[in-house]
């Protein structure tokens, strides 16, 4: 079994959690942070959407992230970060979610009491879906849609986002256009990507 090797990333004033998985293996990491593998293209995809460059976070010489331009950029922009899983056991010796075993689930409510400003949550491939919608029994939105529900008096709009592995068969663009309408929805026209 693994438990989770990150903390949560919760900058006060977030209005968006963003939930993934679970991290893969630490051969696969590039940084001690959150979508640390070269090839996941998380970090592209907000590159494209909030400064028209999907290289804008990329150190491609040392093959890694700038990971503190990433945390002063999500702290300003209020985006919280962690997964749906806190335990879990590798079926497979890869970082594939079809072969993670949810062992613990994350306490997702305890997050967004740590977040009062947060009314979004996006989940960034189909294993974080299942998981955040069986813990709040809910019906999963389509990709690229949202469902909304109700937490402790606030309401939430859950977002399901395409994942943002090379492995999920989808162009970086159209997934940044994805990701890039939900950013709208949340901040206006502060997104750069068209």
């Amino acid at each position: 079994m693994e438990h989770h090797p990150l903390t949560p990333f919760l900058p006060s004033g977030a209005r968006l959690l963003m939930l993934g998985s679970f991290p893969p293996q630490r051969k696969r990491w590039s940084m001690d942070f959150y979508y640390p593998n070269f090839n996941n293209d998380m970090w592209r995809i907000m590159g494209l959407i909030f400064f028209g460059d999907k290289e804008h976070f990329v150190d491609a010489g040392r093959k890694t992230f700038r990971q503190t331009e990433l945390e002063a950029f999500l702290t300003r922009q209020g985006i919280a970060l962690y997964d749906t899983a806190t335990v879990v056991r590798r079926l497979n010796d890869n970082a594939s979610d079809k072969f993670l075993e949810v062992v613990e689930p994350t306490d997702v409510g305890a997050l967004l009491r740590n977040l009062p400003a947060c009314n979004n949550i996006a989940v960034t491939g189909q294993k974080a879906c299942d998981t955040l919608c069986a813990f709040f029994h809910l019906d999963e939105p389509g990709v690229g849609d949202y469902t909304s529900f109700v937490f402790e008096d606030r309401e939430i709009r859950l977002y399901r986002m395409p994942s943002s592995s090379r492995a999920y068969p989808l162009k970086l663009e159209k997934k940044a256009a994805v990701y890039g309408g939900m950013m709208k929805n949340i901040w206006g026209n502060a997104c750069y990507f068209k």
